[in-house]
């Protein structure tokens, strides 16, 4: 037992990458997402988005269901071009192995180290069990950075020690740009910027049918170039049926053209009724329009709102975002209930990600201060947001534009 377990770790594949996967809220996000990937993203991921799928379900429990998805992955591979199978099924025969592995079948445990030894032996490999080719890393950048955008700076490694050891090719300098630009995202440093923005400039002009990568692009360009925003957005819109591509194009829209970015909204709910993060961004929206003068419309603009984060509830019960969102809309009408939502969501707190514990102080903090006037109790709560490890920059930035209002 020992000893299989010993090879096991040896593998390159989604049980020995030692992702980061929080709780079940990550699990279901990350399969919506993935499925949007699978669906419109280029054809020579999907053995990787597959593997990862069947992964996802063997940790929440259906094993049964992540074979099967395992065995999907391999007839995809099996049709790309003849010579890359081998290199392309040790991830997923990586995984075959882990899940019966776990499953206690021992005997299809060491067939498929059988046959990953093989492949790494034909490959000259100086492992056993494993190999250091362009492909594995690829797979592994792909799957960080389908796993969320902290993951960035790591798939840009990958990629990165991908294009040292095969020519470019247009799957590398993709992912190449994208992590570049993820990992822009969680410090906003000036060289990433720049180095995203010309990664993400020559894979347009290359590519310019490339959807994800102009409204990536159009993030990075935000308070810049206006009018180029405004162009790359609305070509998103206009011809990408993807709808979290349409959902950064909504949140791009926001900050100049509300009532476009509600429409956009709109048209990803109608190629995708049941992704919650469409309705409550839809929320989102409204509650905008609340701050921006439309106040002989509050109390219709309150009860929509209230609606979609509703919906969005229905679509993913366990969004505390949604929750938090709605405890302030109820304060517009009762301040009383708004506090019971906000007792009432402190029993799942412990068990809810590292964002949503920082995220639920901050609401707790801003009742307390301005509905209740108590700077003391609410600067307890500011604290407690502090303690909470993580560095996520939306809500450190909340966080400290609060505590110099207390100070």
């Amino acid at each position: 037992m020992q000893e299989i377990n010993e090879k096991l770790q040896r593998l390159q594949c989604h049980f020995t990458w030692d992702f980061e996967v929080k709780d079940k809220m990550n699990i279901r996000h990350t399969l919506i997402t993935l499925a949007f990937r699978l669906e419109h993203g280029p054809l020579c991921n999907r053995g990787t988005y597959l593997a990862l799928k069947a992964y996802l379900h063997h940790l929440e429990g259906s094993p049964k269901e992540a074979l099967a998805i395992l065995q999907e992955a391999k007839e995809v591979l099996r049709k790309e071009p003849q010579g890359t199978f081998s290199r392309q099924a040790l991830l997923v025969y990586g995984n075959y192995a882990w899940i019966y592995y776990h499953l206690t079948d021992y005997d299809k445990v060491d067939l498929y180290l059988a046959q990953i030894r093989q492949i790494c032996q034909n490959l000259s490999s100086p492992e056993t069990y494993s190999a250091p080719i362009p492909e594995v890393y690829a797979q592994k950048g792909w799957s960080l950075l389908a796993m969320g955008f902290r993951n960035g700076h790591l798939a840009k490694e990958c990629f990165q020690k991908a294009l040292e050891l095969q020519e470019s090719s247009v799957e590398l300098q993709e992912g190449l740009a994208f992590s570049a630009f993820a990992s822009w995202t969680q410090c906003y440093d000036e060289k990433l910027e720049e180095e995203s923005q010309k990664l993400l400039e020559g894979l347009i002009c290359s590519h310019p049918e490339n959807y994800e990568a102009k409204v990536y692009l159009a993030q990075i360009l935000c308070r810049k170039d206006d009018e180029r925003v405004w162009h790359l957005a609305n070509d998103v819109v206009q011809n990408s049926h993807n709808p979290e591509l349409l959902r950064i194009a909504a949140k791009i829209y926001k900050f100049h053209f509300l009532f476009k970015a509600i429409s956009t909204l709109r048209k990803a709910i109608s190629l995708c009724g049941d992704y919650y993060l469409l309705y409550y961004d839809l929320g989102i929206c409204y509650m905008d329009l609340l701050d921006r003068g439309f106040d002989k419309y509050r109390p219709a603009i309150v009860k929509a709102a209230i609606g979609y984060f509703k919906r969005s509830l229905e679509a993913n019960p366990e969004s505390m975002f949604s929750q938090l969102k709605l405890a302030k809309l109820y304060g517009e009408r009762c301040p009383l209930y708004e506090e019971e939502v906000y007792l009432g969501m402190m029993e799942a707190l412990p068990t809810a990600s590292k964002r949503c514990q920082q995220s639920f102080y901050i609401h707790w903090g801003d009742f307390l201060v301005r509905k209740k006037g108590q700077k003391q109790a609410a600067l307890r709560a500011y604290v407690a947001c502090l303690a909470v490890p993580g560095d996520h920059p939306l809500e450190r930035k909340q966080l400290g534009q609060r505590l110099e209002e207390l100070a």
